[in-house]
């Protein structure tokens, strides 16, 4: 089991600025910290080994430490709210439950934990609507609906509470009845204790508790909730429900939050008279459809009154909120690349790990002026990707996992860990614990697979690398190579745009640059047609849209809509970005495929063995002669330590009708792939018989180059197991060889020609 984890408080820092880790210790009161620079992270003996270069820096030393803990779920807080239980009141909302075996959960509450005073409306037992009173004695009185709700059924909920009597009356309405099913509930009573009248913040889906976190979360919908003056019947409910409601109902408003307003912020807005504006915590889903969805409109920004309903999650967490253990400040003198601090509490067994490696990026300058003498290639760090993917656990959780590897997974110390702890939070791929898709993934907690020595079980047969660790092939291979170049962050190229790439002359990504927001695809854009060089040393590039948000920094949204490969799918009407307002998806569905921003796009993905490339005609084109200077090879990367050859888990190709430019030279294509390479799901209309690679011609990726008008070009090895091959045989292979003809050759100033 891990005995350390952490993670740093952003994942890309200049010099001369702070950057803070935070650590948690399962044992122990002290570790050890220092600064390294990440240079291969693959502990694969077939391999180059690890390699990491201590850094003195004022990180370096001894430090205190202490378990830290993830206080996860999602809620809403209005802070400085009068005491509710002061007078009568009536509460009105509409309920989507989607989690209805964990017992207690809380719709609306004004509760101290410590003294157990105040009232809870909650979901009781399975699914009954439920009020609980607490006089500060230590006693409580319930009061239950007797009538059990359903699942992923809207129902018109009506609570009215006279704290004077103690009388309570429920209603429980389902907006879709169905025969046979007695889920409509009314009951009245009086409860045998008084609630306390307590001001303390007004909570919607959550509730302290005497440990002082926040739990009994609701998992599911809300949508329109409605708090009035005084005790008024359930059928009162309707009338508040129309889009003009008459004059006469304004009067008991105390508070009416309309959860389709600043959809795209964490502010909750109260309409009614009294402003009693809340946020939430946690991020719980927005731009969600209400209960009022009729299918006619599927963007939130077009119709907004139908986008009522929050989401919320008991396994939402955005900010893991830890303490730091340690900051410092980058010194001015350390160059840009990956880094990490390496924190250590004791020595590793076979029954525990005690290091990690806090990776992070040293990016360049932020001012121009200083960048603009550096170094002329640019390496992009796939962070969105990461953050995708963040604590992956799918392998441990997803039936049929195995079956799709084609191999027995293996577990280690961090997956172990990632599935005792899923306050953690989920990656992008996996499913909330009330089975719907997670959208949302932060940086602001700990990402237990973005880490060198980390072995996914998605990284096929050999080292078993996947993003982030599979990445440290191509540093290894640079660092081998003597190459100075520059790092950003998928983050820095979202706020900073085509102005942190302008001065640099080649651009090179990692194995796996799934996920891009669309300043960060404009910006690619931008670059390469004023002439930039984009080397794409991966697979499935340029694939996801996604979205940051306006506000808080490091999280991420997409949303699973309509195609591609995917591990859930967004509910229908629910494909736009509640952080952006922008279509969700594929960026094949909105026309910008990733053929036509790095000349290839996705064709087939499978997670075992990788194959060779066999060179093609175009190799002989005398426009490629820079490329395979050296290299008269026929076959090209039958070695590797990725699947133990250079073309494998994930391949792209040329495809000129989807956006790849007519001038595009295919190299050379891989062959000879098995049958769990398999076609992806975007590629055909009705399901063909033949999707895997021994059968499906299709089935290939393609090294391609080609020139663009401005001067530019594209390089693309349409694999995430190219980089795995660069370093066999001490670097001298063709892999390595073609490579470095085309770095060296895309780092010169004189532009490639356009001309016929």
């Amino acid at each position: 089991m891990l005995k350390i984890v952490g993670y740093p408080d952003r994942y890309s820092v200049a010099p001369g600025e702070k950057i803070a880790f935070k650590v948690s210790l399962e044992e122990g009161t002290h570790f050890e910290a220092r600064l390294v620079r990440v240079i291969h992270g693959d502990c694969n003996p077939e391999g180059p080994g690890l390699k990491f270069k201590h850094i003195p820096s004022p990180a370096d030393g001894r430090y205190p430490g202490k378990p830290q803990r993830v206080d996860a779920g999602s809620y809403m807080a209005v802070e400085n709210f009068p005491a509710l239980a002061s007078e009568p009141f009536t509460f009105f909302a509409m309920v989507w439950p989607t989690l209805l075996r964990r017992r207690e959960q809380t719709l609306l509450a004004q509760w101290d934990a410590k003294s157990a005073s105040g009232f809870r409306i909650e979901v009781l037992d399975g699914g009954e609507l439920a009020v609980t009173f607490g006089d500060g004695s230590g006693k409580l009185a319930t009061l239950k609906s007797g009538r059990k709700m359903l699942e992923r059924q809207w129902y018109a909920v009506a609570v009215s509470v006279d704290p004077k009597s103690g009388a309570v009356t429920l209603g429980q309405r389902p907006i879709q009845p169905y025969a046979q099913i007695d889920d409509r509930a009314q009951a009245s009573g009086k409860l045998a204790l008084l609630p306390k009248a307590i001001e303390v913040p007004l909570m919607l889906a959550g509730c302290p508790e005497p440990d002082g976190t926040i739990g009994r979360h609701f998992d599911g919908k809300i949508d329109g909730p409605l708090l009035l003056a005084g005790l008024h019947p359930s059928e009162r409910h309707d009338e508040y429900l129309r889009p003009v409601i008459d004059a006469s109902l304004l009067a008991p408003i105390i508070a009416r939050w309309d959860f389709a307003r600043e959809i795209r912020t964490t502010r909750v807005i109260d309409i009614g008279p009294s402003g009693f504006h809340g946020r939430v915590v946690h991020l719980p889903a927005r731009g969600m459809k209400g209960w009022n969805w009729t299918g006619e409109e599927h963007s939130w920004l077009r119709k907004p009154e139908q986008y009522g309903a929050i989401h919320f999650h008991s396994d939402d967490v955005y900010d893991a909120a830890w303490e730091t253990s340690v900051e410092f400040t980058i010194p001015e003198d350390v160059k840009s690349g990956p880094y990490a601090l390496h924190v250590r509490s004791g020595e590793t067994d076979r029954d525990a790990t005690r290091e990690q490696y806090l990776a992070f990026f040293v990016r360049p300058p932020r001012d121009r002026k200083k960048r603009r003498n550096g170094p002329k290639i640019l390496v992009l760090a796939s962070t969105a990707s990461y953050i995708a993917y963040a604590n992956h656990g799918e392998h441990i959780t997803a039936r049929g996992a195995e079956r799709q590897m084609a191999r027995l997974l293996q577990f280690g110390h961090t997956d172990l860990y990632m599935y005792d702890h899923p306050e953690l939070g989920g990656s992008l791929y996996d499913l909330h614990a009330d089975g719907s898709g997670v959208c949302y993934s932060s940086r602001l907690r700990p990402n237990l697979n973005y880490s060198p020595q980390y072995h996914s079980w998605l990284g096929g047969h050999g080292s078993g690398l996947y993003q982030y660790n599979a990445d440290t092939h191509l540093y290894d291979w640079l660092d081998h190579h003597g190459v100075d170049y520059d790092v950003i962050t998928d983050e820095d190229l979202h706020e900073d745009g085509y102005e942190l790439l302008r001065d640099y002359r080649v651009l090179v990504t990692g194995t796996h640059p799934e996920y891009h927001s669309t300043p960060m695809w404009d910006a690619v854009k931008a670059w390469v047609d004023r002439g930039g060089r984009l080397m794409y040393m991966g697979g499935n590039g340029w694939y996801w849209r996604i979205a940051y948000h306006d506000e808080l920094p490091g999280v991420i949204e997409v949303r699973r809509a309509e195609d591609g490969i995917r591990t859930w799918v967004a509910e229908p009407g629910e494909y736009y970005h509640s952080f952006t307002g922008e279509y969700g998806g594929l960026w094949r569905r909105v026309g910008r495929a990733p053929n036509v921003i790095c000349g290839v796009g996705f064709i087939a993905q499978g997670f075992d063995i990788s194959s060779y490339y066999r060179r093609a005609p175009d190799a002989d084109n005398p426009r490629a002669a820079f490329i395979f200077e050296g290299v008269p090879d026929e076959i090209i990367g039958n070695f590797g330590l990725i699947g133990g050859a250079a073309a494998g888990i994930e391949l792209d190709c040329i495809t000129t009708n989807l956006g790849s430019p007519p001038n595009m030279l295919r190299l050379a294509s891989s062959e000879n792939h098995n049958s769990m390479m398999m076609l992806v799901n975007e590629e055909f209309t009705v399901v063909p018989p033949n999707l895997g690679g021994d059968q499906n011609e299709r089935v290939r990726a393609d090294l391609a180059f080609g020139e663009t008008p401005s001067g530019g070009a594209f390089f693309a090895t349409s694999s995430i197991a190219w980089c795995g091959s660069l370093s066999h045989n001490g670097y001298d292979n063709n892999v390595s060889r073609i490579t470095w003809n085309v770095l060296k050759r895309f780092a010169e100033p004189e532009p490639f020609t356009s001309a016929f």
